[in-house]
């Protein structure tokens, strides 16, 4: 061939090349961002829906029972880290942030430190569920709160918005995790062995993050690719005997998971436009039992921070409604734990599988009943009183507890009821049985109630004033300028 010829011919294909691409570029820029030149992706409806309302959402006010709901799970998922730092997953995760550095961005609760916006969001976390403290939603089966809150958190930090801000984000984070998780799959999804509250909450935290990071619709696009590629988790985490990857599971990863995400992004990263459609999709991965449309049902309308549960006791959550079943009881009869002859608690067999005389008490069906008739009430303390598990009393108690799975029960999941029968000695059997625990959002707890646990749950770590401080700080949030001005009540 003749060097002219060929010359010719690979002019004529480059010509070629380049007019294919003006025509994909005229038929699908519409969809990019200006002055991006790439070829686009056609989005589908269902991110750009997705997509536009994370973008734009901090700019809508809140209904007030939205607002004041959305007081009561930040205060709680804040006091529950606090907490946490003084627990065997919060102390072993505060050994681990000493060993990141970073730059200062975001503090991590009960300690001294600060770090970058990734790091504070897994501490903190971790901080979050380092107890069965913190709060849940049933029908996603996620704990929202954990994951989400310190993800928004530490970009509030960063970027220095107010408090009404921060609170419009966390609500934003609610309405995303739970819905990402109904989306894969939910309960259905945890039977197969996936872990919902790590996939469904890191959506939520991702969510949060990107829309106080002033993310747009086009961004936020690969925001949850990014955070899709992250999306992982085993169902497996009863097996951890010291809560400590559970917290990480639960807490720390999500979060984690969610602030990287939306952080990369924030630095000009780019990636799959529509990880919603197309080719091996999201939806395609989590296959048979992903349902897209889950993804957007009622987005905007109904705020599931308002359908989050808050929990009364802190154990876990199939041991509230017998302790809620006993406080009954013990307030409306005249006995005491000596005049007790026999205890039956029914609970869903799930219930039965997650608490039978487990090895850490604050999970721990018969421990935290028998704690309950002894003490009159369930502390904080008593939940984590490894030692007393062992007390000649306490063990007295606890042979006397019957624990069953009950169908009907089973039938009303994923509402958590529970029913206690107490043979006394003098011939008496008192039963209670309650189908809705306290702190649902079918028997909610009031802002007193919820004021109480939080106060009561950060005193030890940060002393009286500055728990009562931090708590009011919380119900007074829409004068907060700078939720940096949260960091003296939440550092020790």
């Amino acid at each position: 061939m003749d060097v002219s010829d060929f010359k010719t011919r690979r002019r004529l294909l480059q010509g070629a090349i380049a007019c294919a691409l003006t025509a994909v570029r005229g038929a699908y820029g519409a969809e990019g961002g200006e002055g991006d030149s790439r070829p686009r992706e056609t989005i589908s409806p269902l991110m750009r829906r997705v997509s536009l309302h994370i973008a734009h959402a901090l700019k809508n006010p809140l209904p007030d029972h939205v607002v004041e709901a959305a007081k009561h799970h930040l205060i709680d998922t804040l006091a529950a880290m606090l907490s946490g730092s003084h627990l065997l997953p919060g102390r072993k995760a505060l050994a681990y942030a000493k060993t990141l550095g970073g730059r200062p961005e975001a503090c991590i609760a009960g300690s001294r430190m600060m770090t970058t916006v990734v790091n504070a969001a897994l501490i903190n976390g971790m901080l979050a569920h380092s107890d069965e403290t913190d709060d849940s939603h049933a029908p996603s089966l996620t704990h929202p709160g954990c994951a989400i809150v310190p993800a928004a958190l530490a970009m509030a930090e960063r970027v220095q918005c107010d408090g009404v801000t921060l609170l419009r984000a966390v609500t934003l984070g609610y309405d995303i995790g739970t819905r990402a998780s109904l989306a894969l799959g939910g309960p259905p999804l945890a039977a197969l062995g996936r872990d919902t509250h790590s996939i469904g909450t890191s959506f939520g935290a991702a969510a949060a993050a990107a829309a106080l990071a002033g993310l747009s619709a086009d961004q936020v696009r690969y925001v949850i690719s990014y955070n899709a590629q992250q999306a992982a988790g085993l169902s497996n985490y009863a097996r951890d005997l010291e809560h400590i990857e559970k917290a990480f599971l639960f807490g720390g990863m999500p979060a984690r998971n969610g602030a990287t995400a939306a952080d990369m992004v924030a630095s000009g990263m780019t990636g799959i436009e529509d990880v919603f459609s197309g080719q091996r999709n999201l939806f395609f991965a989590f296959r048979p039992t992903s349902d897209p449309e889950q993804f957007s049902r009622g987005l905007g309308e109904t705020f599931e921070i308002v359908n989050t549960n808050i929990k009364r006791w802190t154990v876990g959550s199939p041991i509230q409604a017998p302790l809620d079943s006993l406080s009954y009881l013990m307030k409306n009869n005249k006995f005491n734990a000596a005049d007790v002859e026999k205890i039956v608690v029914r609970v869903s067999n799930r219930g039965v599988m997650t608490t039978n005389n487990r090895t850490m008490p604050d999970i721990n069906m018969q421990y935290m009943v028998s704690v309950m008739l002894l003490d009159g009430t369930a502390t904080l303390e008593a939940a984590h009183d490894e030692k007393r598990m062992d007390d000649p009393t306490v063990m007295a108690m606890r042979r006397r507890v019957e624990l069953i799975g009950d169908a009907e029960l089973d039938k009303a999941l994923p509402r958590r009821g529970g029913i206690v029968e107490l043979t006394l000695r003098d011939g008496r059997v008192l039963r209670h049985h309650t189908p809705d625990v306290r702190g649902t959002p079918q028997n909610p707890m009031t802002r007193e109630e919820v004021d109480e646990k939080c106060y009561l749950l950060c005193v030890p770590v940060i002393g009286k004033r500055r728990a009562r401080e931090l708590v009011d700080t919380i119900w007074n949030i829409e004068k907060l300028r700078n939720v940096r001005g949260l960091r003296h009540l939440l550092m020790v």
